[in-house]
């Protein structure tokens, strides 16, 4: 049986989803954009801003489904410029210890969600 995570901790959906779905012992988070959950504001300072407000997102929804990111096994990031690779890379690397980061993939897309420049989805195991 699979059990919704919503939590006023992380923004909410902008469509006809969750925030993350468990299932068993697999948590599937939806992809988060910058979106400051405390205003409902965008966070578009810089790539280096709007990276840290999603990882802070998905670590609400983690925290809500009490689970760290310790626990996640597959990250997906979507961006918009390929550019921004190493600044993302740097705030991203550091919610990780090396030895228990996910494995991931980085794609750079035309277009995301409100015209953000960046977008991570996770899936973890408790």
């Amino acid at each position: 049986m699979k059990k919704i995570i919503n939590t006023p901790n992380a923004p909410a959906p902008i469509g006809p989803y969750n925030q993350a779905v468990i299932y068993g012992n697999t948590i599937y988070i939806s992809g988060q954009i910058p979106i400051n959950p405390a205003n409902g504001e965008l966070v578009m300072d810089s790539i280096q801003s709007e990276t840290k407000q999603v990882m802070e997102n998905l670590k609400a929804i983690l925290e809500a489904a009490e689970m760290t990111f310790e626990q996640v096994v597959k990250s997906s990031i979507f961006i918009s410029d390929m550019n921004n690779f190493t600044a993302v890379n740097e705030i991203y690397g550091a919610y990780f210890k090396s030895e228990t980061a996910p494995a991931r993939e980085t794609v750079q897309v035309s277009g995301l969600p409100k015209n953000v420049n960046i977008e991570i989805s996770m899936i973890a195991i408790k």
